[in-house]
């Protein structure tokens, strides 16, 4: 939903008109490019006869649906993200390619002269085996805060709204984001929209998705936050590297730019025009 609200936001401020959900229309012009940004219950709507633009909210792995190319006219595949485009390349070929969302900069954004009350937000999206992670890295992690004197309030993804969110961020000086993968990652990147340095587990390595890892899917490598540069912050692959990069980290509190990142890349107006510009490829400009 956030992924289908935030492309509308931007195509409102270029001026791009769009319908919303116009099935009777577009089953009327079969020659027209249909948009379809959802899960297959979208694609399984109507008898689609429409070449069709489809994501960047899609399934989990092309295995999911392996015809579909063949089942459908699907012209282009939009995923949320450069691995995730790797991952599907082998089966989608050249029809799929890379795009995220935008982020909505005037809403996520906070006073810099705000009293901040806990020097770290831990942001928790740990997936799969979280018993095993809350012993091995979340409470590791902690500790070392604490044995640092530093302040910290907690997060854990699926159990907060976005104001509740936006509230966190607002009495914090940092973020630190658990997650083993992220194909997009929209959370953080409203962290640093708001101008918060982010500390982000990156442990590299397999997709984990047990629906399809390690039995039908072995691929690699995924990161956790696959928009970013030195402006965010800095990374650390596990916990033997946290410690080191904590210091790090803390030390260059003040250098980052988190928000011009966000400003440069992945604004409302700048991903929007990506989206047409997918759009305009596919019907010929």
């Amino acid at each position: 939903m956030r992924v289908f609200l935030n492309l509308c936001a931007g195509l409102d401020i270029l001026g791009i008109p769009y319908r919303i959900n116009g099935y009777r229309y577009i089953e009327r012009h079969p020659e027209e490019l249909a948009c379809i940004i959802g899960k297959p219950h979208v694609l399984n709507k109507v008898h689609w006869r429409n070449p069709i633009m489809f994501g960047a909210a899609v399934y989990s792995h092309p295995l999911t649906d392996p015809d579909l190319l063949k089942r459908l006219f699907v012209r282009k595949v939009l995923v949320p993200g450069e691995w995730m485009r790797k991952m599907c390349e082998p089966y989608y070929g050249e029809a799929v390619a890379a795009w995220p969302v935008g982020i909505d900069t005037e809403s996520w954004i906070r006073d810099r002269d705000t009293q901040k009350a806990y020097d770290f937000l831990i942001y928790d999206k740990v997936r799969w085996e979280h018993e095993k992670y809350e012993t091995s890295l979340i409470e590791p992690i902690r500790l070392e805060l604490c044995h640092r004197g530093f302040t910290y309030s907690e997060i854990r993804y699926g159990d907060y709204g976005e104001v509740a969110f936006r509230e966190r961020l607002r009495s914090c000086k940092a973020m630190i984001f658990l997650c083993e993968h992220e194909t997009q990652g929209i959370a953080y990147q409203q962290a640093l929209a708001c101008g918060i340095p982010i500390l982000a587990w990156d442990r590299g390595g397999y997709w984990q998705d047990p629906e399809f890892y390690p039995h039908r899917v072995k691929f690699a490598p995924v990161t956790s936050v696959p928009y970013w540069d030195e402006r965010c912050g800095r990374r650390f692959a596990n916990l033997a590297e946290f410690a080191e990069q904590l210091s790090a980290f803390w030390a260059n509190l003040a250098n980052y730019s988190p928000r011009d990142y966000i400003l440069q890349n992945l604004t409302l107006e700048i991903c929007a025009r990506k989206y047409l510009g997918h759009f305009q490829n596919i019907n010929g400009g």
